[in-house]
Protein backbone atom coordinates (compact mmCIF):
# COMPACT_ATOMS: atom_id res chain seq x y z
CA UNK A 1 0.00 0.00 0.00
CA UNK A 2 2.79 2.44 0.89
CA UNK A 3 4.42 1.81 -2.49
CA UNK A 4 1.23 2.85 -4.30
CA UNK A 5 0.78 5.95 -2.15
CA UNK A 6 4.35 7.04 -2.88
CA UNK A 7 3.99 6.22 -6.57
CA UNK A 8 0.59 7.79 -7.14
CA UNK A 9 1.59 10.98 -5.32
CA UNK A 10 4.92 11.10 -7.20
CA UNK A 11 7.07 10.88 -4.09
CA UNK A 12 4.65 12.98 -2.04
CA UNK A 13 4.08 15.91 -4.40
CA UNK A 14 0.36 15.10 -4.35
CA UNK A 15 0.20 15.88 -0.64
CA UNK A 16 0.93 19.60 -1.14
CA UNK A 17 -2.75 20.24 -1.86
CA UNK A 18 -3.90 22.90 -4.30
CA UNK A 19 -1.61 23.10 -7.30
CA UNK A 20 -0.16 19.62 -6.82
CA UNK A 21 -0.86 18.67 -10.45
CA UNK A 22 0.95 21.75 -11.73
CA UNK A 23 3.82 21.09 -9.31
CA UNK A 24 4.13 17.49 -10.51
CA UNK A 25 4.11 18.61 -14.15
CA UNK A 26 6.72 21.30 -13.40
CA UNK A 27 9.00 18.83 -11.61
CA UNK A 28 8.62 16.49 -14.58
CA UNK A 29 9.72 19.34 -16.87
CA UNK A 30 12.80 19.97 -14.73
CA UNK A 31 13.77 16.31 -14.75
CA UNK A 32 13.10 16.04 -18.49
CA UNK A 33 15.19 19.14 -19.22
CA UNK A 34 18.19 18.07 -17.15
CA UNK A 35 18.12 14.29 -17.72
CA UNK A 36 16.61 13.70 -21.16
CA UNK A 37 19.19 12.33 -23.62
CA UNK A 38 17.90 14.39 -26.55
CA UNK A 39 14.93 14.59 -28.88
CA UNK A 40 16.40 12.16 -31.38
CA UNK A 41 17.14 9.47 -28.80
CA UNK A 42 13.51 9.01 -27.86
CA UNK A 43 13.39 5.25 -27.26
CA UNK A 44 14.42 5.48 -23.58
CA UNK A 45 12.01 8.38 -23.04
CA UNK A 46 9.19 6.47 -24.72
CA UNK A 47 9.86 3.35 -22.64
CA UNK A 48 9.98 5.35 -19.39
CA UNK A 49 6.78 7.20 -20.33
CA UNK A 50 4.98 3.91 -21.00
CA UNK A 51 6.24 2.45 -17.71
CA UNK A 52 5.07 5.54 -15.79
CA UNK A 53 1.66 5.23 -17.45
CA UNK A 54 1.33 1.53 -16.60
CA UNK A 55 2.50 2.15 -13.04
CA UNK A 56 -0.07 4.95 -12.76
CA UNK A 57 -2.88 2.65 -13.88
CA UNK A 58 -1.83 0.04 -11.33
CA UNK A 59 -1.36 2.48 -8.45
CA UNK A 60 -4.50 4.40 -9.42
CA UNK A 61 -6.51 1.20 -9.06
CA UNK A 62 -5.05 0.53 -5.62
CA UNK A 63 -5.37 4.01 -4.09
CA UNK A 64 -8.87 4.52 -5.45
CA UNK A 65 -10.04 2.00 -2.85
CA UNK A 66 -8.56 4.24 -0.13
CA UNK A 67 -8.99 7.82 -1.35
CA UNK A 68 -11.86 7.52 -3.85
CA UNK A 69 -12.15 8.14 -7.58
CA UNK A 70 -9.31 10.21 -9.10
CA UNK A 71 -8.31 11.89 -5.83
CA UNK A 72 -6.34 15.13 -6.14
CA UNK A 73 -3.38 13.53 -4.31
CA UNK A 74 -2.83 11.31 -7.35
CA UNK A 75 -0.46 13.22 -9.63
CA UNK A 76 1.35 10.44 -11.48
CA UNK A 77 -1.16 11.09 -14.26
CA UNK A 78 0.25 14.60 -14.69
CA UNK A 79 3.76 13.14 -14.82
CA UNK A 80 2.75 10.73 -17.61
CA UNK A 81 0.86 13.44 -19.51
CA UNK A 82 3.77 15.84 -19.28
CA UNK A 83 6.16 13.17 -20.55
CA UNK A 84 3.86 12.52 -23.51
CA UNK A 85 3.75 16.25 -24.22
CA UNK A 86 7.55 16.33 -24.50
CA UNK A 87 8.11 13.18 -26.57
CA UNK A 88 9.81 13.84 -29.94
CA UNK A 89 10.35 17.48 -29.03
CA UNK A 90 13.78 19.13 -29.09
CA UNK A 91 14.69 19.78 -25.47
CA UNK A 92 15.07 23.52 -25.07
CA UNK A 93 13.90 25.68 -22.21
CA UNK A 94 11.38 27.41 -24.49
CA UNK A 95 9.92 24.15 -25.79
CA UNK A 96 9.63 22.65 -22.32
CA UNK A 97 7.92 25.76 -20.90
CA UNK A 98 5.48 25.98 -23.82
CA UNK A 99 4.80 22.25 -23.39
CA UNK A 100 4.05 22.77 -19.70
CA UNK A 101 1.61 25.57 -20.49
CA UNK A 102 -0.14 23.61 -23.22
CA UNK A 103 -0.40 20.44 -21.16
CA UNK A 104 -1.84 22.24 -18.14
CA UNK A 105 -4.38 24.05 -20.37
CA UNK A 106 -5.57 20.78 -21.91
CA UNK A 107 -5.52 19.03 -18.52
CA UNK A 108 -7.47 21.74 -16.70
CA UNK A 109 -10.08 22.59 -19.37
CA UNK A 110 -10.39 19.03 -20.78
CA UNK A 111 -11.65 19.80 -24.31
CA UNK A 112 -12.04 17.36 -27.21
CA UNK A 113 -13.24 14.24 -25.37
CA UNK A 114 -10.60 14.46 -22.62
CA UNK A 115 -13.24 14.74 -19.87
CA UNK A 116 -15.02 11.65 -21.22
CA UNK A 117 -11.97 9.50 -20.47
CA UNK A 118 -12.33 10.24 -16.76
CA UNK A 119 -15.34 7.89 -16.85
CA UNK A 120 -13.11 4.89 -17.51
CA UNK A 121 -12.87 2.57 -14.49
CA UNK A 122 -10.15 2.81 -11.84
CA UNK A 123 -6.63 3.70 -12.83
CA UNK A 124 -7.60 3.81 -16.50
CA UNK A 125 -9.80 6.85 -15.87
CA UNK A 126 -7.15 8.44 -13.66
CA UNK A 127 -4.48 8.15 -16.33
CA UNK A 128 -6.09 8.38 -19.75
CA UNK A 129 -7.56 11.87 -19.54
CA UNK A 130 -4.01 13.09 -18.93
CA UNK A 131 -2.61 10.79 -21.61
CA UNK A 132 -4.97 12.39 -24.16
CA UNK A 133 -4.20 15.88 -22.82
CA UNK A 134 -0.53 15.05 -23.36
CA UNK A 135 -1.19 13.86 -26.91
CA UNK A 136 -3.07 17.05 -27.77
CA UNK A 137 -0.41 19.21 -26.13
CA UNK A 138 2.32 17.36 -28.03
CA UNK A 139 0.55 17.91 -31.35
CA UNK A 140 0.10 21.62 -30.62
CA UNK A 141 3.71 21.92 -29.47
CA UNK A 142 4.96 20.22 -32.65
CA UNK A 143 2.96 22.70 -34.74
CA UNK A 144 4.26 25.67 -32.73
CA UNK A 145 7.87 24.50 -33.02
CA UNK A 146 7.69 23.87 -36.75
CA UNK A 147 5.62 26.84 -37.88
CA UNK A 148 6.02 29.58 -35.27
CA UNK A 149 9.29 29.20 -33.34
CA UNK A 150 11.51 28.01 -36.17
Amino acid sequence: MLFHKITSTTFGIGYIGKGAGTAAAAVTCLVWYFVHPGAFNFIPALVITCLITLLGIWSGNVVEAIWGKDHNRVVIDEVAGMCITLLWVPVTLTNVLIGLLLFRLFDIFKPLFIRKLEDLPGGWGVMFDDVLAGVYANIMLQVIIRFIIH
